[in-house]
This record gives structure tokens, sequence and C-alpha cells, in this order.
């Protein structure tokens, strides 16, 4: 593990020590966000180098499992990511759900104070009364009694066939 951590670069290790647990507890939501995506990055980097390297090794130990031994610093480093995402995922997680929760008491004490987030009621000035609906629907014009009838003889000889079967 030591000579893993040795042939990292700084950033990387940077980024890894960002993920201690003391540096994670005093972080909030979109700073965790952040660097959730930043080590997302780097892992896929590394799973990535890990597979292409050993895709090319293919053809010479008939396997990229075989072929792994000559690969394993891609690999182990992106296990590293793997747990420091996770423990990043951990911390984001409770972070969400704390600012839900939040989110959720600051709602209900605005419905218990009688302020709602919702649209106010229309001043009666304001209310246009609704019109009476058209009862007759038969077309005015020939065209579309036309198109009228035409569209119901369709539907008719439809239901016609299925009551046929």
């Amino acid at each position: 593990m030591k000579a893993l951590l040795n042939s990292m670069t700084e950033g990387e290790k940077d980024l890894v020590r960002e993920t201690e647990r003391d540096r994670l507890e005093g972080m909030e939501e979109d700073d965790l966000l952040e660097l959730h995506a930043r080590i997302r990055r780097a892992r896929n980097k590394h799973i990535k180098l890990y597979r292409r390297e050993a895709s090319e090794r293919v053809a010479e130990y008939g396997g990229r499992g075989t072929a792994r031994p000559k690969n394993r610093r891609n690999a182990q480093k992106a296990e590293v990511f793997e747990d420091a995402l996770a423990r990043v995922s951990r911390y984001l997680a409770a972070a969400a759900r704390r600012s839900a929760a939040a989110l959720k008491a600051e709602r209900i004490q605005a419905a218990r104070a009688g302020r709602s987030a919702g649209p106010e009621e229309a001043p009666e000035e304001a209310v246009v009364p609704m019109q009476s609906q058209r009862l007759d629907r038969t077309p005015k014009q020939p065209v579309l009694a036309k198109q009228h009838a035409s569209t119901r003889a369709v539907g008719a000889r439809r239901q016609g066939k299925r009551d046929s079967r």
C-alpha cells in the first residue's frame, strides 16, 4: 500500500486526503457534490487506463485477467479512488438527508404560520364567470358536417368489425 501511495502524484494524494473524516465532516452539500465529481472522474480515469492497458496485453497473455499483474498499479489506484468515492458518497447522502429534513421543517413551519407557498386566491373583482357550454355540437358548415359524418362512419365500421369477431 505504501508503494502505491508513493507512486501517486501529489494531486492524487491531495484528492485522497480530502476524503479523510475530519475534512468531510465540516463540508457543505455543494462542496461534497463537487468533491464527489472530482473523485469519480479520477476513479473512471484509472479504470479506463487499466482496461485499455490490459486489453492491449490480451494478445500476449491470452486474457485480461492474466495480464492483470503487469497492470496492477492502475487497478490499485482505481480501488483507492473507489474507496474514497464510497466515503464521500456516505457523507453526501447524510448531508442530503439533513438538508431535506431542514426544508421539510421549514415548509411545515410556513404552513402552520398560515403562509402558503402556493398561489394566492384572486380578488373577487378579477373572477370572471364561466361561459356556458355549447350543448349543440353539430357542425354549422356543410364541409364540417361531412367531415363529422365521415369520422363517425369510420368509427362505426371499426366497431362493427370488432363486434362480428
